[in-house]
């Protein structure tokens, strides 16, 4: 490293090593995805981008980009419906709802009434 302009060329190279790996990543995450191509097609898409990352990588983004996008969407929307049905489950749960299944519980034997006072005093305080 005599010069400037060789740090340069090395953060540049650096940055396009980094930026293909998360290509990769993002290819493969999408391979296995994708549920209409066959296992044989995703071990021949693997094993391009061992052979020839940067031709692999171009081709897979010209021929799937749409499908990767739409794939992406689905899963973020999926990931999204399952968090607010989660917020909703517990959320939605009302203070009465909490303290009668606490009562369930300590009516199973499942906790001791120090516990039952615990949770009821949690759920009114709520």
């Amino acid at each position: 490293m005599n010069s400037f302009w060789d740090w340069i060329w090395l953060t540049l190279w650096i940055f396009a090593l980094i930026v293909l790996i998360w290509v990769i990543i993002a290819i493969i995450s999408d391979l296995f995805r994708n549920h209409e191509s066959s296992g044989w097609v995703k071990a021949l898409w693997i094993i391009f981008l061992i052979i020839a990352p940067w031709l692999a990588a171009l081709i897979y983004l010209i021929v799937n980009h749409k499908g990767m996008a739409e794939r992406s969407i689905a899963a973020a929307e999926k990931a999204q419906k399952q968090q607010q049905q989660y917020i909703q489950s517990v959320a939605g749960t009302s203070p009465a709802e909490q303290i009668k299944h606490a009562k369930d519980l300590l009516d199973a034997g499942t906790i001791d009434q120090a516990e039952y006072d615990q949770l009821k005093s949690k759920a009114l305080a709520s």
